[in-house]
């Protein structure tokens, strides 16, 4: 009789109903969406395809245990009293995160701290021996939160976030990462054909997670995930699920994908992300200004995250008088800006048409869709 799990699975708070949309097509049922993430339940099988497939998920949690917690004391006694044999061995590492609000507790350290006290004791009443913490690289990372009386514990499939995905040697210090970017193409709509044209590429992210859609290429493909070290773990059905993924790959793909920046860092980390995602073949670079190029041709999408940093120099303001620039040769694109400071926008001198709310980050931003009308275009 197959198991039914109940997942717990967070995103980029503005993301979530594009996590209910991946999360339904994957198989996951029960749907509810809270904020920052989606809840729903599935067998085993779903919380290894999420970790494959999610685009815009930031982790994969499968529920162990919900109780409440009126005084300290429970949550240790709870805690000890679930079956950890099942899903740890003495050999194992573990590290506990926790979040609390509103609860007993105040202090979301001492709350992992007496969770993994009451894991470690359990196990080695059972054993004679304990696992350690690893707080690095754990082989059962779990996460705890404790809201209002209610402590609900899950186990992170993943591990590492999963906007880690693989083609990026260094973590690039950008409030746009690999999962809020394609989180943010399939908001807008993106249907994986035509051109896509990034005008201000920094270091690929959209072209990337782009030209990863067209292909149906499944993100987490280069991965490693920390529930293949776990005592549970079915290794012929992930096996199958891989292989059902790499069948999927679409390697005649029609769309491609050119990225412009000025900056010569920037453009060396996207080569750097295009060569080790294999969309070589898909993505093309250029060195320039955005307000002095020409597209090869009138593109069918503009995706860029444009600079807005928190100090507005003069050069920010000049590339977005450049975007402006640039979006009135392309008449009739489905253009889309990100933008974490909403007073830059009159510099693009055009108004928007659509605006998605979106967290980048610890930012809270605007995902922006401008109408570029040909009389614009030959304004």
């Amino acid at each position: 009789m197959t198991t039914t799990y109940s997942y717990d699975i967070p995103c980029t708070l503005g993301l979530e109903s594009v996590l209910a949309d991946e999360l339904t097509a994957l198989g996951g049922s029960d749907l509810q969406k809270r904020r920052g993430g989606v809840l729903c339940k599935g067998d085993k099988a779903l919380g290894y395809r999420a970790c494959l497939w999610l685009r815009s998920a930031i982790r994969v949690q499968q529920l162990l245990g919900e109780f409440e917690v009126r005084e300290e004391k429970d949550l240790y006694k709870f805690v000890h009293a679930m079956p950890w044999e099942e899903w740890i061995t003495p050999e194992d590492t573990l590290a506990v995160s926790a979040t609390v609000r509103d609860s007993v507790f105040t202090h979301s350290g001492y709350v992992a701290l007496t969770v993994k006290d009451a894991i470690v004791d359990r196990i080695r009443s059972k054993t004679g021996r304990r696992p350690s913490v690893d707080k690095r690289s754990p082989t059962l990372p779990l996460h705890i939160r404790l809201l209002k009386g209610k402590a609900s514990l899950a186990r992170d499939l993943a591990g590492e976030s999963l906007h880690k995905r693989g083609y990026r040697p260094i973590q690039v210090k950008s409030p746009l990462n690999e999962a809020t970017a394609a989180g943010l193409l399939l908001l807008a709509g993106y249907d994986g054909q035509g051109l896509l044209l990034d005008p201000m590429c920094g270091s690929g992210t959209f072209l990337v997670e782009a030209a990863w859609i067209a292909m149906n290429r499944a993100p987490g493909l280069d991965r490693r995930f920390a529930f293949t070290g776990w005592p549970d773990f079915e290794d012929d059905l992930w096996h199958n699920i891989v292989g059902d993924a790499l069948d999927a790959v679409n390697t005649d793909v029609s769309a491609r994908f050119l990225g412009l920046d000025h900056h010569a860092g920037a453009l060396s980390l996207a080569r750097q992300a295009v060569d080790a995602s294999d969309t070589s073949d898909l993505v093309t670079l250029e060195s320039g200004e955005a307000a002095d190029w020409i597209a090869p041709q009138i593109p069918d999408w503009v995706f860029t995250n444009p600079p807005w940093g928190e100090r507005l120099t003069e050069g920010v303001v000049e590339s977005w008088t450049a975007l402006g620039t640039f979006f009135r040769t392309c008449p009739g694109s489905n253009v889309h800006v990100l933008c974490g400071a909403p007073e830059l926008t009159k510099h693009i001198g055009m108004k928007a048409d659509k605006k998605w709310e979106v967290r980048s980050g610890p930012i809270n931003c605007r995902l922006l869709r401008y109408e570029v009308r040909k009389k614009a275009a030959q304004g």
